[in-house]
């Protein structure tokens, strides 16, 4: 693993960072460190005070540390949606206080962007190991129907007790160990981009990332039981995918096409009724709530299968059958392109909108098509023996899920075959970030994948 105190050097925002059992009781001393002479503020919710905010705010009092009365949300229907942030916001605006954030995802997300809005930075004594993002800069936010992310920074700092995270409901930390496996197929994409000429990669961001995941994802079982040890290897693995992002000032190291499946259902607005019957779970039992969203991790980690089992319909290809100019003869124009997208969104508007913008700004023409596809043809070899050593089978992800119990078919989160189908043909749209996905678009084989995943004898027959 990365040494953090160099990691921390090479972040843009993260200066400080405190991982261990009882590292809350370090909270005074880095928050003096990195806010000298201000005042404190504790942002939690009903559950997460009990978990920790009480104890920090006694923490802070007992060091002597000027405060503000702490900000609990009392809605147990909290969510990152605009008019939470709106409240939180107004509060911190009443004093010169900086803020400590006592959660993960929703709690951070508005506390960060909530700080940044009044030009001030904020920590984060994490309450769970959820997800990535406590760590990264950016913050996802419900606004006007659609979840968007809003431009921020990183806490400045940045404590995690393991043995308070191993309490949290199962199911988060869960989430974060199917978010921290999808990373394996993010950083088989950037190989892809960076053999076709789009996306250099940055060896340290990808380091990073890369050089301890595996061993962050060899205990399945234990991060379910909440053993504190599993509890904190998978901690450094979600914080150090953070510091990553941080390097490069982008999501690359840490998201590719599985991500994007993530933002697909996001914007769809996907939701469990708690009717559905749910493969692998005693009804009623899932993880899932009814009416709530699809927890972040879950979501990737069923993208994160139908990815690696595009690649493997990649490493499958014989380059010497790509005929590069039958590519790029049949490479649709703009105008044709916007055309076969009002086709696909043409009953989901929440979508369309997204997809030709990024269709707009991504879209190359054929004299770029055919320089990328040569490069790639040329690569084609040291490409594949890159994303061999990269990626693992379909089969270990999809077991290592199920030991972790999370979810490892597309019902268990409320998705059918038919829409994970709609969901996949929808990828080369979602985001502009060149992706395995985009390669076999450009060489007109999505058809084909999708046959290969969706039709008959396919992984997810339809």
């Amino acid at each position: 693993m990365y040494d953090i105190e160099y990691v921390l050097k090479k972040t843009s925002d993260t200066r400080a960072l405190r991982i261990g059992v009882g590292a809350i009781r370090t909270a005074p001393a880095m928050f003096r460190r990195l806010f000298p002479s201000s005042a404190a503020v504790v942002v939690s919710d009903e559950n997460t005070w009990k978990i920790a905010g009480e104890q920090l705010y006694n923490v802070l009092q007992d060091a002597g540390m000027p405060m503000s009365e702490p900000y609990i949300f009392k809605d147990p229907n909290l969510f990152a949606e605009w008019s939470y942030l709106e409240q939180l916001e107004n509060y911190l605006a009443g004093s010169d206080a900086i803020a400590i954030a006592v959660g993960a995802g929703v709690l951070n997300d508005l506390t960060k962007l909530a700080s940044y809005h009044l030009g001030r930075r904020y920590m984060i004594v994490a309450t769970t190991v959820s997800m990535d993002g406590f760590a990264s800069s950016g913050a996802s936010v419900m606004k006007d129907g659609s979840k968007q992310t809003f431009e921020c920074r990183a806490p400045l700092g940045i404590v995690l007790d393991p043995a308070i995270a191993s309490k949290a409901p199962k199911y988060l930390a869960v989430s974060g160990y199917a978010d921290l496996i999808a990373k394996i197929p993010a950083g088989a994409d950037w190989i892809v981009a960076d053999e076709m000429g789009c996306e250099k990669i940055d060896d340290l961001a990808f380091d990073i990332v890369q050089d301890n995941l595996m061993e962050a994802i060899s205990k399945p079982e234990d991060v379910y039981e909440g053993k504190v040890e599993a509890i904190e290897e998978l901690a450094n693995g979600l914080i150090l995918s953070g510091f990553a992002m941080q390097v490069v000032q982008s999501s690359r190291p840490a998201s590719g096409t599985e991500h994007l499946f993530g933002h697909y259902w996001e914007m769809t607005g996907l939701r469990y009724s708690g009717e559905e019957e749910v493969p692998g779970f005693e009804k009623g039992k899932s993880f899932l709530s009814p009416g709530r969203p699809v927890p972040h991790g879950f979501a990737v980690g069923i993208g994160s299968l139908v990815s690696i089992s595009a690649f493997e319909y990649l490493l499958g290809l014989d380059p010497d059958t790509i005929d590069v100019e039958a590519c790029v003869e049949k490479w649709p124009s703009k105008e044709e392109m916007a055309r076969e997208i009002h086709e696909l969104f043409a009953d989901m508007p929440e979508l369309l909108e997204k997809a030709l913008a990024v269709a707009d700004s991504k879209y190359v023409g054929r004299e770029e098509i055919r320089s990328e596809l040569l490069t790639v043809k040329k690569n084609w070899r040291t490409m594949c023996n890159r994303l061999r050593a990269q990626l693992i089978p379909y089969r270990q992800v999809y077991d290592r899920l199920r030991a972790a119990h999370a979810p490892y078919e597309p019902e268990m989160i409320a998705v059918s075959r038919t829409e994970l189908k709609r969901a996949f043909e929808s990828m080369p749209y979602m985001r502009d970030r060149i992706t395995a996905v985009d390669l076999l678009h450009r060489l007109g084989l999505m058809p084909d994948v999708s046959r290969f995943l969706f039709g008959p004898g396919g992984r997810w027959e339809v």
